[in-house]
């Protein structure tokens, strides 16, 4: 018997050394929660290990984040429900404690990649990534001028990168412009090019309030049944001008990353998402499962469908112990 596969196997020298596969600390970046009161630290429920923080915290939870070698972070914005409206005015007010924050991170840390998303839910009274009207309908193309408010006011506290996750037509096209006439060429967009309808988000609807107060978000996240149509979402945003493409949620769609790295030259995104993070710590304490073999499990299984950026709970748990 000539071919023994077994051979490459024999020890975990051997195994490291023919391991195709590799996830490190500067795959990851680090989902973050931001509170309007700058000293509060509160767990999210549904997510153990995961915090809301307020602006002094968090900036120490950056600060151990880079010693241990993640330095991006996407941060999002917990918005209490006096703040909100629907038109989503907060998220383009100079003065909002959203983008006071964002500007004080990034005097803080220059060094660290600093990522912000744009939809509306977060700010909205109607708890939808865009606009409502008396019906019920989201109104798409009265969406992207607000979306496009929002971009600028990020963009001018200095961050490195928007990621609409709105899922409306025509964003990232409209985005871009807004950034480039602004001045804002530099600014990339980390597109959601593929966000699915998905019943894993509940825990991260959780840490922001942000569920949507009527309705579902089916018609404009895409159907869980569709792949193809993925690339038609992504060819329009490389079209439109973003620099990353998402998929979003992560594990049950690896056959979708795939797709989108087989097909498309732009770095792929992909969100292991809070459902898929909280599953995993619900069988852990249950002791159903052993929850870092796990964790490094499902970073591989994702690297390896194709992804080269990973958003995941897990980046500061696997930067200890990596």
């Amino acid at each position: 018997m000539n071919n023994r596969p077994r051979r490459n196997r024999k020890s975990e020298v051997v195994r490291s050394l023919v391991r195709e596969t590799k996830v490190t600390t500067e795959d990851l970046i680090f989902p973050l929660f931001l509170l309007e009161s700058p000293s509060t630290s509160i767990e999210v429920n549904s997510m153990p290990g995961i915090y809301r923080l307020g602006l002094e915290k968090m900036l120490s939870e950056i600060e151990e984040c880079m010693r241990l070698g993640i330095k991006s972070f996407d941060v999002f914005p917990v918005v209490e429900e006096k703040h909100k409206d629907k038109t989503a005015t907060k998220s383009y007010d100079d003065s909002f404690f959203y983008l006071k924050a964002l500007r004080k991170i990034k005097q803080e840390f220059p060094e660290a990649c600093i990522i912000t998303d744009v939809a509306m839910d977060p700010y909205s009274s109607d708890g939808h990534d865009g606009l409502v009207d008396k019906n019920g309908n989201i109104l798409n193309d009265e969406t992207l001028d607000i979306l496009a408010k929002m971009t600028l006011a990020q963009a001018e506290t200095g961050i490195d990168v928007i990621g609409p996750s709105d899922m409306m037509d025509g964003r990232v096209g409209h985005l871009r412009q807004e950034l480039d006439v602004n001045g804002f060429e530099n600014v990339s967009i980390m597109s959601y090019s593929a966000k699915y309808a998905s019943s894993f988000y509940g825990p991260f609807r959780d840490a922001l309030d942000s569920a949507p107060k009527s309705g579902d978000k089916k018609t404009y996240q895409m159907d869980p049944a569709n792949q193809r149509e993925a690339l038609i979402e992504a060819e329009l945003d490389v079209l439109e001008g973003a620099d990353f493409l998402m998929v979003k949620p992560a594990l049950s769609y690896l056959d979708v990353i795939k797709t989108l790295k087989d097909n498309f030259e732009l770095p792929i995104a992909a969100y292991n998402v809070s459902g898929e993070y909280s599953m995993v710590c619900a069988a852990a304490e249950k002791g159903w499962l052993e929850k870092d073999a796990v964790m490094n499990e499902v970073l591989l299984s994702i690297k390896r469908a194709g992804a080269d950026v990973i958003l995941s709970y897990y980046a500061k748990e696997f930067a200890k112990k990596s």
